[in-house]
C-alpha cells in the first residue's frame, strides 16, 4: 500500500491524490498509476543563487557554521555555496528549500 506523508502544493492537486489513493486501496488504480500521483505531490526543488543562501542564512540569524550544523554538511560547503564556487544539491538542497518555506526550526 502507498502511503504519501507529503502534502500537496494546492487544495485540487490533495484532493485528486485522496480520490486516487481511495481507487488504488480498493485495486481499481494499479500500482504504477498510484506513482505518478505520488510524484505530482512532491514538493518542488528550486536552486538558490549564493545571494538567496545567504540572505536565507541571515533571516535565520545564524552563522556558517551553525547553519552547516542544521543541513549536516561541512562549514566549509556553506560559504563556498555563499561565494558562488560550488551549488548545493540532493539533500542539502531540499532541506534549503524546507528552510526556505518553513525556517530553521522545521528541520532542527
Amino acid at each position: 500500500m502507498t502511503t504519501n506523508a507529503r502534502k500537496p502544493e494546492s487544495d485540487i492537486l490533495a484532493a485528486m491524490h485522496e480520490t486516487v489513493s481511495g481507487l488504488h486501496r480498493i485495486g481499481l488504480v494499479d500500482q504504477a498509476t498510484m506513482r505518478s500521483f505520488d510524484v505530482m505531490c512532491l514538493t518542488t526543488v528550486e536552486s538558490l543563487s549564493p545571494a538567496e543562501i545567504r540572505a536565507l542564512r541571515e533571516r535565520e540569524q545564524v552563522s556558517q557554521p551553525v547553519f552547516a550544523r542544521y543541513l549536516n554538511v561541512r562549514k566549509d560547503a556553506v560559504s563556498k555555496w555563499e561565494r558562488g564556487e560550488k551549488r548545493p544539491d540532493g539533500p542539502s538542497l531540499k532541506l534549503l528549500n524546507l528552510v526556505r518555506a518553513k525556517g530553521l526550526k522545521a528541520i532542527a
